[in-house]
């Protein structure tokens, strides 16, 4: 039986905040569960701006040469992926927004109804951000309701199935999850 494959992604320019104790505890409980683990960290990879030629539709992979293709590869080739972005004005910061451009034809293929998925049913995803707002403001106004459906909307169209989403308030003056949160995070892999 071969080894399950994680891919972690941090979308965070901040490499010990919040959205990055929420990830390591996911790759903890990933690692226990008998996952191989590939992490990367957008902020230090050469990711240049989609310029929206729609190649990658007809390919299904950026025309671009930088990391993208590296990305694309662990993406196919994962059981799981987990995306820990935080939330930046109701959504999600620049580099995962770019991602998911960059992503849009390995992600899926347009039709003349609705997209085709081109990533595999078997694939799960995990979603975890976290947010300044207090709860239940952060979800009233949209704050992590925004972030949570920008990254759901990916890779639910690109065919890959939810194990989770998870949402870290009011963190202002606290930088690592409660251990009710830290459980939630866990039970993902038991």
């Amino acid at each position: 039986m071969s080894e399950k494959k994680l891919l972690a992604i941090h979308g965070s320019p901040h490499p010990n905040g919040t959205t990055d104790a929420m990830l390591k505890i996911a790759i903890a409980a990933a690692q226990r569960a008998g996952f191989y683990i590939e992490r990367i960290d957008l902020y230090q990879e050469k990711l240049d701006y989609c310029n929206g030629c729609l190649a990658c539709l007809r390919t299904g992979s950026c025309v671009k040469q930088d990391s993208i293709h590296k990305i694309e590869a662990s993406l196919k080739s994962c059981d799981m992926v987990i995306l820990a972005a935080p939330v930046f004005w109701a959504n999600v910061p620049a580099a995962v927004k770019n991602l998911f451009d960059r992503l849009y034809g390995t992600a899926m293929e347009e039709t003349d109804t609705f997209p085709k998925p081109r990533l595999s049913h078997k694939q799960k995803y995990i979603l975890l951000t976290s947010c300044n707002t207090p709860f239940p403001f952060s979800w009233l106004c949209g704050q992590s309701r925004g972030a949570l459906h920008a990254m759901n909307e990916f890779f639910h169209t690109a065919g890959m199935r939810c194990q989770g989403k998870f949402v870290c308030t009011n963190n202002k003056h606290k930088k690592m999850p409660s251990a009710h949160m830290r459980r939630r995070i866990e039970r993902c892999f038991l």
